[in-house]
């Protein structure tokens, strides 16, 4: 068995001139021979999350266009920027002009990208794959934990009813590498279990720490190399210090580095503890496997309180077109209580991918999802790594059981579609899927 490879990217640059995002794929495909084995195609944007119908109008746009290729095996993650275009009408308010709406960015991005993934797809050739793994302290949850029992996503530390950090931080850094039949690198996908917002806004648009981790790696292994930025469990995470600041601001001071590229710095040199090894276990014989399975989840219950307080709280917002995200954020919950009570609201429907790639497990879901359940699945799994991509798909935050007695923003029931029950469900499907790709433990 050969794997086949190819990588593309793709800079979008409207017609206007404003720089929109950075998309990157990587391709695999494995055979014996001229027989197909198995396929992957896998897209990393830097977007906040996958809104619904962005995966399934690239995959209409590219299936006439390769016969060969079993579209439901394309996968599209969010980096979760919040730096990205917006997606998603009817949420913000916008300016009437000036800017390309939702839907026009939608549209000219995926005609974009369905382009470039033909192209690549067309052109893989042989290569060979390795993987390795590094440290990274970049991941810090950011819930602090008080007296009363109480948790607050970036609540104050300094005060005397601070008592702790919600939980735990994941600062592995799992990384594949993709070289041709020459060992010339082509390509890496770094699993970071940490969503890239250390800029978390403002007026420009950016794919946040991932373009200067970029930069810095082609500026040490080539110009042409293209990094895939994967998020990992890392719904209540972020690239900031929750205390230590002035200490942390003092050191990237005398590094001369900004805050995203301070983030990078310590990608980098994980990215370089992890390519030591790899390039000394280089595989050019790789099994791949991809199974793909619609899972279904629970969802959470709404309480009666929780819907009065949130029918309260989006009337109160109702009437204020400025105030349209405040809206919806807790008019949704009035609706899942109303179809909850009604018994319409049935089961949440995710697609679920899991890919062995040589000893490496590839496991996909749709949220923001906290560490716990990452860590539930890395350490269950069979593989020698597991890497855990979220954000497929734009599912919510995914809270642990101590979060949800915490509360707080990431935490409610108007953040969450699903619950610690729900997640449970996943983790246990997740490895389900991973197994399955092993051979049984006799």
């Amino acid at each position: 068995m050969r794997s086949r490879e190819a990588q593309a990217s793709q800079d979008a640059v409207a017609a206007r001139g404003h720089p929109l995002a950075e998309v990157f794929f990587r391709l695999v495909e494995s055979r014996d021979g001229d027989k197909v084995l198995d396929q992957a195609i896998m897209v990393s944007w830097d977007l906040v999350g996958v809104r619904p119908g962005i995966l399934e109008k690239v995959r209409d746009h590219v299936k006439p266009r390769l016969p060969d290729f079993e579209i439901g095996k394309l996968i599209i993650n969010a980096t979760h920027t919040h730096n990205a275009p917006v997606t998603l009408e009817g949420r913000y308010t916008l300016p009437e002009s000036g800017v390309m709406k939702p839907a026009e960015y939608v549209q000219f991005m995926i005609g974009r990208v369905g382009e470039a993934v033909v192209e690549a797809w067309q052109k893989r050739r042989v290569g060979k794959v390795g993987w390795g793994q590094g440290q990274a302290v970049v991941p810090q949850n950011r819930r602090a934990v008080y007296a009363d029992g109480t948790a607050r996503m970036y609540g104050a530390t300094n005060t005397q009813e601070f008592r702790g950090i919600e939980g735990y931080e994941d600062h592995n850094l799992d990384v594949l590498f993709f070289w041709d039949e020459k060992d010339q690198l082509l390509a890496t996908a770094i699993n970071v279990a940490c969503p890239s917002q250390e800029a978390e806004g403002g007026l420009s648009i950016h794919a946040d720490f991932w373009h200067p981790v970029r930069e810095m790696l082609r500026q040490r292994h080539g110009k042409d190399l293209f990094v895939l930025g994967w998020a990992g469990a890392g719904g209540d995470q972020t690239s900031r210090p929750m205390y230590r600041k002035t200490a942390e601001a003092r050191m990237r001071k005398l590094r001369g580095l900004t805050p995203l590229e301070e983030v990078a710095r310590r990608i980098v040199a994980g990215w370089e503890e992890a390519y030591q090894g790899a390039r000394q276990d280089i595989r050019s014989d790789a099994v791949l496997r991809h199974g793909v399975q619609e899972i279904e989840l629970p969802y959470r219950k709404v309480t009666e309180a929780e819907a009065a307080e949130a029918r309260q709280q989006a009337a109160r917002y109702a009437e204020d077109p400025a105030q349209r995200w405040n809206y919806r954020w807790h008019q949704g919950v009035v609706e899942r209580y109303e179809a909850q009570q009604a018994g319409t609201e049935g089961n949440f429907k995710m697609e679920l991918h899991a890919l062995r790639l040589g000893d490496v497990a590839v496991a996909t879901n749709t949220f923001e999802l906290y560490t716990d359940y990452g860590v539930q699945i890395k350490a269950r799994s069979p593989a020698v790594q597991t890497f855990v991509i979220q954000l497929t798909g734009s599912g919510g935050y995914l809270p642990s059981e101590r979060a949800v007695r915490g509360g707080g923003y990431g935490a409610v029931i108007q953040s969450s579609r699903i619950g610690p029950d729900g997640g449970q469900v996943l983790v246990e499907r997740t490895l389900e899927a991973i197994k399955g790709l092993w051979p049984p433990v006799k």
